[in-house]
């Protein structure tokens, strides 16, 4: 997944300082529900990403019931 489709895709925009509070919001609610529906766990990986670095990610522990997933986003976090 690259970077600029997922910030269009969920924030009609590449660049977060021009998008509007309630846009963000919205955002990162519709992430969070693509988050919790995702199968794959590499689009899963990349959407928690995502939500990580907009502060809005859920537990390790939750958002992750394998262990490889958890270590990668703790080498992610670092």
């Amino acid at each position: 997944m690259n970077l600029d489709d997922l910030l269009n895709r969920y924030f009609s925009a590449t660049d977060l300082s021009a998008v509007s509070p309630a846009m963000l919001e919205a955002g990162i609610d519709r992430l969070r529900v693509d988050f919790g529906l995702g199968t794959d766990r590499a689009q899963r990986f990349a959407l928690w990403s995502l939500l990580f670095l907009l502060s809005a990610a859920p537990d390790l522990d939750v958002a992750f019931p394998e262990p490889a997933d958890r270590d990668a986003a703790r080498n992610f976090m670092t």
